[in-house]
């Protein structure tokens, strides 16, 4: 019974690190295409994909629950705005991850996103 738990616990923290560098790939796929998002390399990537994830966790749902009424007259759209100053903080926070506008902070948050989902689909990153 013992073993069975840490293996339960070994997979759940490989899917985790699996997810962490999926995520750092997607900000490193992005700032090479986007023009207003720097990053100086794949370790500061890594410690962005860490610290958006942080800030996801823990301060997002704040957020979302402080701006709720302006998220329901915008029909959610404002959710996007969150997801920017989301990004934003995150490379306000990261040396060698820099982010300029508040536009590029919007958009980038999408598209890292959308290449998160997609590598996480292609590789297997979901949750069984």
């Amino acid at each position: 019974m013992e073993k069975k738990k840490y293996l339960e616990g070994e997979i759940l923290m490989r899917k985790l690190i699996f997810r962490w560098v999926v995520s750092a790939v997607s900000i490193y796929v992005i700032a090479s295409l986007f023009v207003g998002i720097h990053v100086t390399g794949f370790v500061p990537a890594l410690v962005a994909a860490m610290v958006l994830g942080i800030v996801n966790t823990l301060i997002r749902p704040l957020l979302l629950i402080l701006t709720l009424p302006v998220n329901l007259l915008t029909l959610g759209l404002f959710t996007f705005v969150i997801n920017g100053f989301v990004l934003k903080l995150t490379a306000v926070l990261v040396a060698g991850f820099e982010v300029r506008g508040v536009m590029t902070a919007i958009l980038g948050s999408i598209f890292i996103s959308i290449v998160n989902m997609l590598i996480g689909s292609l590789v297997g990153t979901k949750d069984d």
